[in-house]
């Protein structure tokens, strides 16, 4: 006999993760834990930039901001284009946008957690 998941109850909206599914998204959430990472995406989810421009606006070294990059590429938050002997960085992963978006709507100005909108 096979019953439905209670209505609270894990996967009852949405199936289970898998173990992939899990240490990908840890390991997502590790990368994203650096400040100048995080700054640097919020920057990117707002437009494209190149490299010395994330770096003027971050306040540090193009090569630590090239550094920065290139893990956040490697991992497929971000992309690279070649606008003549420019590369600009951007992301175009609606998901990851939405992450972003969401995590700076929850936390307020002075750091702590935003109230929530009034309904």
């Amino acid at each position: 006999m096979s019953t439905s998941p209670a209505p609270n109850s894990p996967g009852a909206e949405h199936p289970l993760p898998t173990t992939a599914q899990l240490r990908a998204a840890a390991e997502t959430f590790a990368l994203l834990a650096s400040p100048v990472r995080l700054h640097l995406m919020w920057l990117i989810t707002h437009g494209s930039y190149d490299v010395s421009t994330l770096a003027t606006h971050v306040g540090i070294s193009i090569a630590t901001v090239s550094q920065h990059l290139t893990k956040l590429r490697l991992a497929g938050l971000i992309t690279a284009h070649r606008h003549g002997r420019r590369t600009l960085y951007a992301v175009e992963d609606p998901h990851v946008i939405t992450l972003i978006g969401q995590i700076f709507d929850h936390i307020a100005p002075d750091g702590s957690l935003a109230p929530d909108p009034p309904r």
